[in-house]
């Protein structure tokens, strides 16, 4: 597999695809299924596993924890987030042990803020120090900030530690390359794309369809979920962590590292799929 890596602002490389968990471990009956996709991504190279407390209240970081546990923890890289409401003083502590009690770790890789809330930042990125000096994250992070939230981390002390922002892209969202991801080039801070495929539903649907999509894959042999993610991560700066159902799934996941589309296969989807011309809201799902 090709190791195409993304490179941290502390010099860290992660792998461009990853292993994204929300809605992983509601199902009892997928338990099993979900293990084994989890370690199948991570034996094809998708190291980089990303949950949050969020998910299932906690299931999603349990059911990440079984799968790890028979794999070296040096060769993964986790990420977990905190709830804005459990991200200050308070709480924040108690939370990230409790992250790390499920998933079975000493040590979570990178520590987000799962989007803004009440607690002021300067207190959250504090804590997140603090947690850092104590040996519980090695780095931090935050998630659906746009740029005038990022403005805002990087004049608070310490702000400017920030390791990733995570927010939704894919090919049929690009509201982020107007202005979000040049200035987050600009800082040497990369973008962690959540949904990289869309979550479910019409949307989704619809870009596995498409026949721009479709043609750009038939020129590779690849599939459309391939081309999308390809697309995601074609600037070398931007990590997807599309989420499996299957260990078939998360190989074809994997695959989408090998392929590297053209100048025309671009030009194609930038036709179908125009980047934005002015300043669009943050998308959320």
């Amino acid at each position: 597999m090709t190791n195409r890596t993304v490179a941290l602002p502390d010099g860290t490389h992660i792998p461009a695809i990853g292993q994204g968990t929300w809605y992983m471990g509601d199902d009892p009956a997928r338990r099993a299924t979900e293990v084994e996709t989890l370690r199948t991504g991570a034996a094809c190279g998708m190291t980089l596993i990303d949950t949050a407390e969020m998910y299932g209240e906690g299931a999603a970081e349990t059911l990440v924890g079984a799968a790890i546990a028979p794999l070296e923890r040096d060769e993964l890289f986790l990420v977990s987030k905190v709830y804005p409401h459990n991200a200050g003083r308070d709480r924040i502590f108690d939370s990230c042990r409790t992250s790390l009690d499920r998933l079975g770790v000493e040590t979570l890789d990178l520590y987000l803020l799962h989007w803004r809330g009440d607690v002021p930042l300067a207190e959250t990125v504090a804590c997140k120090e603090q947690l850092q000096a104590d040996g519980l994250i090695r780095r931090w992070g935050v998630s659906n900030f746009d740029v005038a939230d990022m403005e805002e981390l990087m004049a608070v002390p310490g702000g400017d530690a920030c390791a990733v922002n995570q927010v939704l892209y894919h090919l049929g969202s690009r509201g982020i390359e107007f202005d979000l991801l040049p200035w987050q080039d600009a800082h040497g801070i990369p973008v962690m794309a959540y949904c990289p495929l869309a979550q479910g539903g019409r949307l989704s649907a619809g870009l596995l369809r498409d026949e721009a999509v479709a043609a750009v894959a038939s020129r590779h042999d690849a599939t459309p979920a391939q081309v999308l993610l390809a697309f995601v991560i074609r600037s070398g700066t931007v990590v997807a962590i599309p989420k499996a159902s299957t260990p078939a799934h998360a190989r074809d996941n994997a695959a989408a590292l090998e392929l590297r589309l053209t100048d025309d296969d671009l030009a194609l989807l930038d036709q179908r799929f125009p980047a934005p011309d002015r300043k669009m809201p943050l998308d959320m799902e």
